[in-house]
């Protein structure tokens, strides 16, 4: 399996990131991908990323971070893509939930990581929280990007739309909620070839660890809750959504 979507670097995790990582190790967890969220958690995941074999990087501005970007971000982001084990741009996005950056500026700063990642070819991780639609015009004007769109949250509809553009989607622990149904609808309808497992830890801890911090060994109940609703194995959910993450991300 691969965690293709952990924040690894998280203060959540500074007692234990090493004992975290060797669980996730021998839960079957073969790569994870740390995910940068602000340019010093960007570095943090290359840094971590670099000094221990499973683990790999992306680097981005979340839009909560909008405000922060300057002058020289676009470079900075570019300069840190290059490095050893870089394989996306992100988490960038746009969140119209919380709202913690202006609307304008997030659509700003998400453009020009669009325009980074196509400066340096790698694939974007995508943050949507009630912006589907402009993220989806966002992603129709960048025609020769591919990506994710990380904790999928929308509707079949939106999902088919995203798929039929080449991009994949992130699931998180939110699958295995019950009151998810419209997230499990999706994933019943979505091809297998075109999903992604990813727990976001520390965050989205799976419905049998409601409430605690979530770490990438509880990867598998997320395959398992997708075999569920597909009605196949978990070995083959397994099987495929590796293939996926090592196809996009190119971990070969």
């Amino acid at each position: 399996m691969i965690d293709t979507h952990a924040h690894l670097q998280d203060p959540a995790f500074k007692p234990d990131q090493d004992t975290a990582i060797q669980r996730a190790l021998t839960a079957g967890i073969h790569y994870i991908i740390i995910v940068g969220y602000d340019y010093i958690s960007s570095q943090a995941a290359v840094t971590l990323a670099q000094r221990q074999a499973p683990l790999f990087a992306a680097v981005g501005i979340h839009p909560h971070d909008a405000n922060a970007w300057q002058e020289n971000t676009s470079q900075l982001l570019i300069d840190l893509s290059q490095q050893k084990k870089v394989v996306a741009i992100g988490e960038t996005g746009l969140d119209y939930y919380r709202n913690q950056s202006p609307r304008d500026r997030q659509k700003k700063v998400f453009a020009w990581q669009l325009e980074v990642a196509s400066k340096v070819s790698l694939p974007v991780i995508i943050h949507s929280r009630e912006a589907g639609e402009e993220v989806l015009g966002f992603v129709q004007d960048f025609p020769g990007l591919t990506g994710v769109i990380h904790c999928f949250s929308g509707t079949l509809f939106a999902a088919r739309k995203f798929v039929e553009l080449g991009w994949y989607l992130g699931i998180t622990g939110s699958v295995t909620f019950p009151q998810a149904t419209v997230l499990q609808e999706v994933v019943r309808g979505i091809p297998l070839e075109r999903l992604l497992l990813e727990t976001d830890a520390p965050y989205l801890a799976p419905q049998s660890h409601r409430g605690q911090r979530n770490e990438p060994s509880y990867l598998g109940y997320m395959a398992e809750a997708i075999a569920a609703l597909k009605n196949i194995e978990v070995s083959a959910v397994v099987q495929q959504t590796t293939a996926n993450a090592m196809k996009l991300f190119k971990l070969a």
